[in-house]
């Protein structure tokens, strides 16, 4: 496997690829470097390209997690997931909408990463710029096919500060003893956040911790000094 990464991403992120023997090859972080940097790893080894999120296949299998929740909780009345490019919200959202269309699907995303939110309010694509948040597994774009997906499925998006992820994350090491990067942690705070719809109160809410790859030198609430 030849695995393109952003320059800038987490060193653990990386560490880890190479501990499962992936070759990682560095690009500029942004979505036009990513794709370029792709090609090139394309041309030169005749390997398979895989998308991250935008691709058919991806979302499919990322929507076995909405088959999961189906299985095993009886009578979910909502889920919530967070969204960067949008392919595991998208996965999610298609398969209990074939499943149970009453179920509410929620995104959760980061106030400086916040191109999905700020497209389903206008109703159209609004590609990501320059996104500023400690999720950095939140900062990449939307696809042409996780757009429309999101934009006829989801219930609403709930738009977060960086303190509330940080919160929430600890709030989960704390209560769950379970290790989440901030962009698992959007999730939670999505519902602890005001704006979540009061009507879910006392409702049976899915959330979904979808990465747990965290620098554990360089904790978010740990002293910078």
């Amino acid at each position: 496997a030849h695995i393109v990464m952003p320059s800038n991403a987490p060193a653990v992120k990386r560490k880890a690829v190479e501990g499962y023997g992936a070759r990682v090859i560095p690009c500029q972080p942004t979505l036009e470097a990513r794709q370029s940097t792709a090609d090139q790893v394309q041309r030169e080894t005749g390997a398979t390209f895989l998308h991250p999120y935008d691709q058919n296949e991806v979302i499919a299998g990322q929507g076995t997690v909405g088959l999961e929740l189906f299985e095993q909780v009886p009578n979910l009345d909502a889920v919530v997931v967070p969204v960067g490019g949008g392919g595991l919200i998208s996965g999610i959202a298609l398969a209990l909408q074939e499943l149970d269309p009453s179920i509410d699907i929620f995104g959760a995303e980061p106030k400086g990463a916040d191109d999905a939110a700020r497209s389903l309010a206008e109703g159209r694509f609004i590609p990501q710029t320059d996104p500023n948040t400690i999720a950095d597994g939140l900062k990449t774009s939307l696809g042409e096919r996780t757009w429309p997906v999101i934009r006829d499925l989801l219930s609403d998006i709930v738009v977060l500060e960086e303190q509330e992820i940080v919160d929430s994350m600890r709030l989960i090491w704390e209560r769950m003893k379970i290790v989440v990067e901030p962009r698992s942690a959007t999730a939670l705070a999505a519902v602890l956040n005001p704006a979540f719809p009061e009507a879910m109160k006392g409702r049976r809410i899915a959330i979904v911790l979808s990465g747990g790859n965290v620098d554990l030198d360089h904790l978010p609430w740990m002293s910078r000094d």
